[in-house]
């Protein structure tokens, strides 16, 4: 066999010293009931980094209870990006180990919520315990299937919706709140992990009178099992819930994957990442998708924790720390 010229060996010998570079990768920890939106926006993501970047990426999803997710990010699982539903799930992973930047709600528009939901009631076809006000929640005799406010953003959005609406019925009397959301929860008959598996209980176990549920979930259980078995019920005021995200810094930074990790974000507030979100009935931020979409949003009066309920720090102090309201309120069940 023929010997290889030095200077073609020479090349050969270089190329197999260098590094092979794996293909780019990112993960992002989400919350429970945005696994189909990530369905379509990821592989929308990727055809626009290709052709942008001209190589390779790949998106891996987890998804689970928002708080629950938090806490594992904080414990070690390497997110390149988070996207919840509660601020305080990405605040925590500013606390512990300042593994977010505490600027991260100035590190994408609308305070980095590319979109919002809002909490409805899901009961069964002809809503034969009529249930229409979150008063209805409270009755005897009616049972109410939510996630565990500890483990999930949905069950604390609920509970959130349940006292905030409670407090201006009574012109602001906490106790009263506190009396309502008591009775609404002692009518719970098992506390899901998260949004996901309080579906489960109330369309395939066949457990509850009413599911409640952001807008988004609601519609898909209709779009999947048809409108023969189940209605969505708007209450007549009801809670927003902003679906912040974030960029893992330190994760990012020891992966080398700041960039991709930031288009990723900025993807979801583009407007096709607006459009995508909208058909998967979250409300867009984008005033041309929202106006397009506008049949699948019906108005609703609404308020917020930061506008009604002292903001998030407050909440998390006084309802959902160790020995909080909420405690109190199971612990008496």
């Amino acid at each position: 066999m023929r010997a290889l010229p030095f200077s073609t060996l020479l090349t050969v010998l270089t190329l197999l010293a260098l590094p092979v570079r794996a293909e780019l990768s990112l993960l992002n920890v989400s919350y429970d009931v945005s696994r189909e939106l990530y369905k379509d926006i990821n592989p929308a993501f990727v055809a626009e980094w290709q052709a942008k970047k001209r190589e390779g990426i790949t998106l891996n999803q987890s998804h689970g209870g928002s708080s629950k997710q938090a806490l594992s990010v904080a414990a070690g699982l390497e997110a390149d990006v988070v996207t919840m539903n509660q601020s305080p799930d990405i605040d925590i992973l500013v606390e512990r180990g300042a593994l977010v930047a505490a600027d991260w709600q100035r590190r994408f528009p609308h305070e980095s919520a590319p979109y919002t939901t809002v909490s409805v009631f899901l009961v069964r076809r002809g809503n034969p315990k009529g249930l229409k006000d979150w008063s209805d929640l409270a009755r005897p005799g009616v049972s109410v299937i939510v996630p565990n406010p500890k483990t999930s953003g949905n069950g604390r959005y609920t509970y959130l919706a349940a006292w905030g609406q409670a407090l201006q019925k009574h012109g602001g009397n906490a106790a009263e709140a506190r009396k309502f959301v008591a009775a609404l929860f002692k009518n719970v008959p098992v506390l899901d992990g998260g949004g996901r598996g309080a579906t489960t209980t109330f369309t395939q176990r066949d457990i509850g009178d009413v599911l409640v549920t952001f807008e988004n979930e609601a519609a898909l259980i209709a779009d999947e099992l048809g409108n023969a078995a189940f209605e969505v019920v708007y209450p007549p005021l009801t809670i927003e819930a902003a679906a912040p995200v974030a960029v893992v810094d330190k994760v990012v930074d020891k992966r080398g994957t700041r960039e991709a990790a930031t288009a990723y974000l900025n993807f979801l507030f583009s407007p096709a990442g607006q459009q995508i979100i909208a058909r998967h009935h979250f409300r867009p931020r984008d005033p041309a998708a929202l106006k397009q979409y506008a049949a699948r949003f019906p108005p609703v009066r609404t308020f917020t924790v930061e506008n009604a309920l002292g903001g998030w720090a407050n909440v998390q102090k006084t309802h959902f720390a160790d020995g909080g309201i909420y405690d109190q309120i199971v612990e008496q069940r």
